[in-house]
């Protein structure tokens, strides 16, 4: 028999899998706020890197405007922040860019689902509105399918 923490590891694995699957999107995690920080990401991309300190600098609530001043890394990626309403209740979302490297750069997107956030980098060439767009139907989906999960159990 699956236990919760199995089947709730698959929903968060399942999140990243939508995101992989839409033609806008290179990248994707799910990260918490508490351990176990980083629940899930895609095995091919980099967000896959992500260390405690990264996710626990991006998801301070304290000195929030440092990090328009100093950026955000994350996997080691230097981000500018272009926007940033994580904490604004009926948006939960902030918006990123890449600092240009090699590849140029590109937009991340960072949704709030309860206790867990979606973050979400876009392929070269996509620009963070719907970047952004897409982040929030997904997130909105997923939330469906963790109420129905629940139900269930």
């Amino acid at each position: 028999m699956e236990s919760t923490e199995d089947s709730s590891q698959d929903i968060w694995q399942d999140c990243v899998k939508l995101f992989l699957q839409t033609e806008i999107c290179s990248d994707a995690a799910v990260v918490t706020n508490c351990p176990p920080w980083l629940l899930a990401s895609s095995p091919e991309g980099n967000f896959i890197q992500m260390t405690q300190e990264e996710v626990q600098t991006l998801l301070s609530k304290d000195e929030r405007e440092k990090l328009f001043l100093h950026g955000v890394t994350l996997a080691g990626i230097k981000c500018l922040l272009i926007r940033d309403n994580l904490f604004t209740e009926g948006n939960n979302s902030m918006d990123l860019r890449t600092k240009g490297q090699s590849r140029g750069s590109q937009a991340v997107t960072v949704v709030q689902m309860e206790s867990v956030y979606l973050v979400v980098m876009g392929k070269k060439g996509t620009e963070g509105g719907p970047l952004n767009l897409k982040a929030f139907e997904i997130a909105g989906y997923m939330r469906e399918a963790i109420l129905q999960h629940i139900a269930r159990c």
